[in-house]
Protein backbone atom coordinates (compact mmCIF):
# COMPACT_ATOMS: atom_id res chain seq x y z
CA UNK A 1 0.00 0.00 0.00
CA UNK A 2 1.58 3.28 -1.02
CA UNK A 3 2.33 6.10 1.46
CA UNK A 4 -0.75 8.26 0.75
CA UNK A 5 -3.43 5.63 1.23
CA UNK A 6 -1.54 4.43 4.50
CA UNK A 7 -1.92 7.78 5.83
CA UNK A 8 -5.14 8.52 4.99
CA UNK A 9 -6.31 4.97 6.12
CA UNK A 10 -4.94 6.27 9.66
CA UNK A 11 -6.36 9.12 9.89
CA UNK A 12 -9.42 8.22 9.20
CA UNK A 13 -9.31 5.32 11.26
CA UNK A 14 -8.09 7.70 14.18
CA UNK A 15 -10.73 10.18 14.22
CA UNK A 16 -13.50 7.30 13.66
CA UNK A 17 -12.46 6.31 17.30
CA UNK A 18 -12.29 9.34 18.83
CA UNK A 19 -16.26 9.85 17.19
CA UNK A 20 -19.37 9.52 19.06
CA UNK A 21 -20.70 6.28 18.54
CA UNK A 22 -23.45 6.13 15.51
CA UNK A 23 -26.83 6.86 16.18
CA UNK A 24 -28.99 3.94 15.42
CA UNK A 25 -31.67 4.39 11.94
CA UNK A 26 -34.76 4.46 12.91
CA UNK A 27 -38.12 5.60 11.06
CA UNK A 28 -38.24 9.10 10.78
CA UNK A 29 -41.82 9.55 8.91
CA UNK A 30 -42.47 9.88 5.57
CA UNK A 31 -41.06 6.48 4.41
CA UNK A 32 -37.28 7.84 5.80
CA UNK A 33 -34.70 6.28 8.27
CA UNK A 34 -32.24 8.71 10.79
CA UNK A 35 -31.36 9.12 13.83
CA UNK A 36 -33.55 8.98 16.78
CA UNK A 37 -34.41 12.89 17.47
CA UNK A 38 -35.16 13.76 14.04
CA UNK A 39 -38.76 14.18 11.94
CA UNK A 40 -39.09 13.42 8.37
CA UNK A 41 -42.32 15.03 5.88
CA UNK A 42 -42.83 15.28 2.64
CA UNK A 43 -42.32 18.97 2.03
CA UNK A 44 -43.33 19.33 -2.27
CA UNK A 45 -43.90 16.42 -4.36
CA UNK A 46 -44.14 16.93 -8.46
CA UNK A 47 -40.75 17.96 -9.34
CA UNK A 48 -39.19 14.96 -11.50
CA UNK A 49 -35.62 14.88 -12.05
CA UNK A 50 -35.20 17.73 -9.21
CA UNK A 51 -31.44 19.04 -9.06
CA UNK A 52 -30.98 22.19 -7.00
CA UNK A 53 -32.92 24.06 -4.42
CA UNK A 54 -32.61 27.00 -2.98
CA UNK A 55 -34.39 29.41 -0.70
CA UNK A 56 -35.29 33.36 -1.74
CA UNK A 57 -35.58 36.49 1.03
CA UNK A 58 -39.43 35.65 1.73
CA UNK A 59 -38.24 32.12 2.38
CA UNK A 60 -39.89 30.18 -0.63
CA UNK A 61 -38.83 27.17 -2.04
CA UNK A 62 -36.97 27.45 -5.77
CA UNK A 63 -36.65 23.78 -7.80
CA UNK A 64 -34.47 23.21 -11.32
CA UNK A 65 -35.10 20.19 -12.72
CA UNK A 66 -32.29 18.99 -14.63
CA UNK A 67 -32.78 15.23 -17.13
CA UNK A 68 -29.64 12.90 -17.27
CA UNK A 69 -29.29 13.55 -20.44
CA UNK A 70 -30.09 17.43 -21.87
CA UNK A 71 -33.46 17.94 -24.34
CA UNK A 72 -33.93 21.38 -23.56
CA UNK A 73 -36.99 20.21 -21.21
CA UNK A 74 -35.24 21.19 -17.64
CA UNK A 75 -37.30 23.95 -15.73
CA UNK A 76 -37.19 26.19 -13.04
CA UNK A 77 -39.87 25.79 -10.40
CA UNK A 78 -41.39 28.55 -7.11
CA UNK A 79 -42.36 26.52 -3.93
CA UNK A 80 -44.62 28.77 -2.53
CA UNK A 81 -45.26 26.83 0.77
CA UNK A 82 -45.40 23.40 2.04
CA UNK A 83 -47.70 21.22 0.15
CA UNK A 84 -48.15 23.72 -2.58
CA UNK A 85 -48.37 22.76 -6.23
CA UNK A 86 -45.29 23.64 -7.97
CA UNK A 87 -45.35 26.55 -10.36
CA UNK A 88 -43.29 26.39 -13.52
CA UNK A 89 -41.41 29.31 -13.50
CA UNK A 90 -38.74 28.64 -16.59
CA UNK A 91 -38.89 26.52 -18.74
CA UNK A 92 -36.15 25.64 -21.24
CA UNK A 93 -33.63 25.66 -19.54
CA UNK A 94 -30.33 23.09 -20.02
CA UNK A 95 -29.32 21.20 -17.16
CA UNK A 96 -29.41 23.68 -14.18
CA UNK A 97 -27.76 22.19 -11.08
CA UNK A 98 -26.96 24.98 -9.16
CA UNK A 99 -29.27 28.03 -7.62
CA UNK A 100 -28.17 31.09 -5.68
CA UNK A 101 -30.81 34.10 -4.66
CA UNK A 102 -28.82 36.91 -3.42
CA UNK A 103 -29.91 40.49 -2.95
CA UNK A 104 -33.17 39.82 -5.45
CA UNK A 105 -31.72 37.90 -8.22
CA UNK A 106 -31.86 34.28 -8.75
CA UNK A 107 -28.51 33.06 -9.82
CA UNK A 108 -28.85 29.94 -12.37
CA UNK A 109 -26.14 27.73 -13.11
CA UNK A 110 -26.21 25.20 -16.36
CA UNK A 111 -25.09 24.21 -19.39
CA UNK A 112 -22.19 26.79 -20.44
CA UNK A 113 -22.83 28.77 -17.81
CA UNK A 114 -24.44 31.10 -14.97
CA UNK A 115 -27.65 33.59 -15.98
CA UNK A 116 -28.82 36.09 -13.49
CA UNK A 117 -32.42 36.36 -13.39
CA UNK A 118 -34.56 39.59 -11.65
CA UNK A 119 -37.74 41.00 -11.03
CA UNK A 120 -39.46 38.58 -10.11
CA UNK A 121 -43.10 39.76 -10.29
CA UNK A 122 -44.91 36.56 -8.87
CA UNK A 123 -45.10 34.98 -12.51
CA UNK A 124 -42.26 34.83 -14.53
CA UNK A 125 -38.95 37.38 -13.83
CA UNK A 126 -38.56 40.71 -16.39
CA UNK A 127 -34.74 40.52 -16.64
CA UNK A 128 -32.23 38.16 -18.01
CA UNK A 129 -28.61 38.46 -18.21
CA UNK A 130 -25.39 36.18 -18.76
CA UNK A 131 -22.74 36.90 -16.34
CA UNK A 132 -20.41 33.82 -17.00
CA UNK A 133 -19.98 32.12 -20.44
CA UNK A 134 -17.47 29.43 -19.96
CA UNK A 135 -15.72 27.79 -23.25
CA UNK A 136 -16.50 24.33 -24.73
CA UNK A 137 -14.85 21.22 -23.47
CA UNK A 138 -15.99 21.83 -20.07
CA UNK A 139 -18.51 18.46 -18.28
CA UNK A 140 -21.34 19.64 -16.29
CA UNK A 141 -21.71 23.00 -14.73
CA UNK A 142 -22.50 22.24 -11.19
CA UNK A 143 -23.55 24.26 -7.67
CA UNK A 144 -23.29 27.49 -6.89
CA UNK A 145 -22.33 29.06 -3.29
CA UNK A 146 -22.05 32.48 -1.70
CA UNK A 147 -18.72 33.02 -0.07
CA UNK A 148 -18.03 34.89 2.85
CA UNK A 149 -16.02 37.00 0.25
CA UNK A 150 -18.74 38.15 -1.26
CA UNK A 151 -17.94 36.11 -4.24
CA UNK A 152 -19.89 33.45 -6.09
CA UNK A 153 -17.99 30.27 -6.18
CA UNK A 154 -19.20 27.20 -8.65
CA UNK A 155 -17.78 23.77 -9.27
CA UNK A 156 -17.09 22.92 -13.16
CA UNK A 157 -16.49 19.00 -14.05
CA UNK A 158 -14.16 17.19 -16.35
CA UNK A 159 -15.93 16.65 -19.82
CA UNK A 160 -14.74 12.76 -19.47
CA UNK A 161 -13.36 10.07 -16.68
CA UNK A 162 -10.10 10.25 -17.29
CA UNK A 163 -8.96 12.67 -20.06
CA UNK A 164 -7.02 15.57 -19.87
CA UNK A 165 -9.00 19.22 -19.90
CA UNK A 166 -9.09 21.42 -22.93
CA UNK A 167 -9.33 24.23 -20.94
CA UNK A 168 -8.40 25.75 -17.46
CA UNK A 169 -12.00 26.29 -16.46
CA UNK A 170 -12.81 22.18 -16.72
CA UNK A 171 -11.68 20.01 -13.60
CA UNK A 172 -12.00 23.13 -11.59
CA UNK A 173 -13.64 25.39 -8.80
CA UNK A 174 -14.20 28.86 -9.86
CA UNK A 175 -15.30 31.88 -8.14
CA UNK A 176 -16.50 35.92 -9.61
CA UNK A 177 -17.93 39.14 -8.59
CA UNK A 178 -21.78 38.72 -9.03
CA UNK A 179 -21.57 40.69 -11.74
CA UNK A 180 -19.58 38.35 -13.27
CA UNK A 181 -16.81 40.52 -13.16
CA UNK A 182 -13.36 38.82 -11.81
CA UNK A 183 -13.33 35.34 -12.40
CA UNK A 184 -11.00 33.04 -11.37
CA UNK A 185 -9.46 29.84 -11.21
CA UNK A 186 -9.31 28.89 -7.69
CA UNK A 187 -8.87 25.44 -7.78
CA UNK A 188 -8.25 22.81 -10.33
CA UNK A 189 -7.06 19.17 -11.09
CA UNK A 190 -10.74 18.10 -9.76
CA UNK A 191 -12.73 15.19 -11.90
CA UNK A 192 -16.14 16.44 -10.27
CA UNK A 193 -16.58 19.29 -8.13
CA UNK A 194 -20.05 19.01 -7.35
CA UNK A 195 -21.62 20.24 -4.04
CA UNK A 196 -20.01 23.51 -2.83
CA UNK A 197 -21.10 24.14 0.83
CA UNK A 198 -19.43 27.32 3.00
CA UNK A 199 -19.13 26.70 6.86
CA UNK A 200 -20.32 29.94 8.47
CA UNK A 201 -18.08 28.67 12.06
CA UNK A 202 -14.83 28.77 9.81
CA UNK A 203 -15.33 30.03 6.67
CA UNK A 204 -13.84 26.86 4.81
CA UNK A 205 -15.61 25.72 1.34
CA UNK A 206 -16.77 22.18 1.41
CA UNK A 207 -16.70 20.22 -1.90
CA UNK A 208 -18.28 16.92 -2.75
CA UNK A 209 -15.83 15.21 -5.31
CA UNK A 210 -16.71 12.35 -7.73
CA UNK A 211 -13.94 10.09 -8.53
CA UNK A 212 -13.33 8.27 -11.77
CA UNK A 213 -15.44 5.59 -12.61
CA UNK A 214 -13.02 3.85 -15.40
CA UNK A 215 -11.11 2.54 -12.16
CA UNK A 216 -13.15 0.06 -10.92
CA UNK A 217 -11.94 -1.71 -7.85
CA UNK A 218 -9.05 0.85 -7.66
CA UNK A 219 -11.65 3.80 -6.81
CA UNK A 220 -10.62 4.66 -3.57
CA UNK A 221 -14.73 6.20 -2.65
CA UNK A 222 -15.71 9.87 -3.46
CA UNK A 223 -14.86 12.65 -1.33
CA UNK A 224 -16.01 15.80 0.46
CA UNK A 225 -12.91 18.36 0.94
CA UNK A 226 -12.08 21.60 2.22
CA UNK A 227 -10.98 23.45 -1.31
CA UNK A 228 -8.68 26.02 -0.87
CA UNK A 229 -7.60 28.80 -3.27
CA UNK A 230 -4.77 27.31 -5.18
CA UNK A 231 -5.09 24.14 -4.76
CA UNK A 232 -4.31 21.46 -7.48
CA UNK A 233 -5.82 17.65 -6.49
CA UNK A 234 -4.26 16.28 -9.38
CA UNK A 235 -6.86 14.88 -11.99
CA UNK A 236 -6.46 12.80 -13.85
CA UNK A 237 -3.19 11.18 -13.05
CA UNK A 238 -3.96 11.50 -9.11
CA UNK A 239 -7.34 9.97 -7.79
CA UNK A 240 -5.78 9.59 -3.43
CA UNK A 241 -3.23 6.64 -4.98
CA UNK A 242 -0.14 8.48 -3.16
CA UNK A 243 3.01 8.06 -4.56
CA UNK A 244 5.07 11.01 -6.71
CA UNK A 245 1.82 11.48 -8.92
CA UNK A 246 0.13 12.83 -5.93
CA UNK A 247 2.97 14.96 -4.72
CA UNK A 248 1.56 17.91 -3.30
CA UNK A 249 -1.82 17.00 -3.91
CA UNK A 250 -4.41 18.07 -1.00
CA UNK A 251 -5.72 15.02 1.16
CA UNK A 252 -9.76 14.63 1.54
CA UNK A 253 -11.53 15.11 4.52
CA UNK A 254 -13.66 12.30 4.39
CA UNK A 255 -13.90 9.22 2.15
CA UNK A 256 -17.58 8.24 1.71
CA UNK A 257 -18.40 5.29 -0.97
CA UNK A 258 -17.05 4.34 -3.97
CA UNK A 259 -18.88 5.42 -7.40
CA UNK A 260 -21.89 6.64 -5.17
CA UNK A 261 -22.13 9.71 -7.60
CA UNK A 262 -21.90 11.99 -4.51
CA UNK A 263 -24.06 15.42 -5.18
CA UNK A 264 -25.43 18.03 -2.68
CA UNK A 265 -23.61 18.71 0.43
CA UNK A 266 -25.42 21.11 3.52
CA UNK A 267 -23.62 22.26 6.27
CA UNK A 268 -25.18 21.91 9.75
CA UNK A 269 -23.98 23.29 12.96
CA UNK A 270 -26.49 22.59 15.56
CA UNK A 271 -29.77 23.08 13.68
CA UNK A 272 -30.74 19.68 13.95
CA UNK A 273 -29.68 19.38 17.92
CA UNK A 274 -27.11 18.59 19.65
CA UNK A 275 -26.97 15.07 18.77
CA UNK A 276 -26.34 15.96 15.54
CA UNK A 277 -24.30 18.78 16.24
CA UNK A 278 -21.81 20.34 13.41
CA UNK A 279 -21.48 18.26 10.17
CA UNK A 280 -21.69 17.57 6.29
CA UNK A 281 -24.39 16.05 4.98
CA UNK A 282 -23.51 14.25 1.84
CA UNK A 283 -26.10 13.26 -0.60
CA UNK A 284 -25.05 9.84 -2.50
CA UNK A 285 -27.17 9.65 -5.73
CA UNK A 286 -26.02 6.46 -7.28
CA UNK A 287 -26.91 4.39 -3.89
CA UNK A 288 -29.91 6.33 -2.31
CA UNK A 289 -28.34 7.71 0.60
CA UNK A 290 -27.21 10.61 2.69
CA UNK A 291 -23.66 10.49 4.58
CA UNK A 292 -23.21 12.20 7.61
CA UNK A 293 -19.39 13.72 7.83
CA UNK A 294 -18.49 14.67 11.24
CA UNK A 295 -16.93 18.53 11.67
CA UNK A 296 -16.21 18.84 15.20
CA UNK A 297 -12.15 18.99 15.65
CA UNK A 298 -12.14 15.50 18.07
CA UNK A 299 -14.16 13.64 15.08
CA UNK A 300 -13.21 15.41 11.72
CA UNK A 301 -13.96 13.04 8.82
CA UNK A 302 -15.52 10.12 10.61
CA UNK A 303 -18.73 8.86 8.07
CA UNK A 304 -22.30 7.56 9.38
CA UNK A 305 -25.06 6.63 8.16
CA UNK A 306 -28.34 9.78 7.95
CA UNK A 307 -30.59 9.47 5.88
CA UNK A 308 -32.01 6.35 3.89
CA UNK A 309 -35.03 5.53 2.04
CA UNK A 310 -34.49 8.40 -0.45
CA UNK A 311 -34.31 6.61 -3.75
CA UNK A 312 -31.83 9.33 -5.73
CA UNK A 313 -31.13 12.22 -2.96
CA UNK A 314 -29.07 15.12 -4.92
CA UNK A 315 -30.54 18.48 -3.87
CA UNK A 316 -29.52 19.50 -0.37
CA UNK A 317 -30.11 22.71 1.55
CA UNK A 318 -30.70 24.05 5.42
CA UNK A 319 -33.92 26.31 5.26
CA UNK A 320 -34.45 29.46 6.95
CA UNK A 321 -36.63 27.32 9.57
CA UNK A 322 -33.43 25.59 10.33
CA UNK A 323 -34.47 22.55 8.95
CA UNK A 324 -32.86 20.49 6.09
CA UNK A 325 -34.14 19.94 2.67
CA UNK A 326 -33.36 16.68 0.71
CA UNK A 327 -34.54 16.66 -3.08
CA UNK A 328 -35.35 13.22 -4.79
CA UNK A 329 -34.02 13.49 -7.85
CA UNK A 330 -35.64 9.88 -9.02
CA UNK A 331 -39.51 10.54 -7.07
CA UNK A 332 -39.36 13.88 -7.32
CA UNK A 333 -40.02 14.50 -3.64
CA UNK A 334 -38.49 16.82 -1.69
CA UNK A 335 -38.09 15.96 1.84
CA UNK A 336 -37.89 18.40 5.17
CA UNK A 337 -36.10 16.86 8.45
CA UNK A 338 -35.63 18.84 11.17
CA UNK A 339 -35.23 18.20 14.73
CA UNK A 340 -38.50 16.23 16.62
CA UNK A 341 -38.91 19.46 18.53
CA UNK A 342 -39.21 21.58 15.49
Amino acid sequence: MQRFAIILAVVLTATACRAPAAAAMVDIGAGLQGPTGLAASVYVTGLPKVAAIAFDARGRLWAATADYTDSGQDAIFLVAEGGATPLKVMSGVHTPLGLLWLNGTLYVSAKDGVTAYGGFDGARFTTTRTILTLPSGIGEVNQLALGPDGRLWLGVSAACDACEPTTPDAAAVLSFLPDGSDPKIEARGIRAPVGLAFDAASGDLYVTMNQRDDLGAATPGDWLAIVRSGQDWGFPDCYGQGGTVCAGAPSPVAAVDAHAAVAGVAIVNGELGTPVGHVALVAEWALGKVQLVRLDAGALGAVQPFLTGVQSPVAMAVGPDHAVYVGDWATGSIYRIAASST
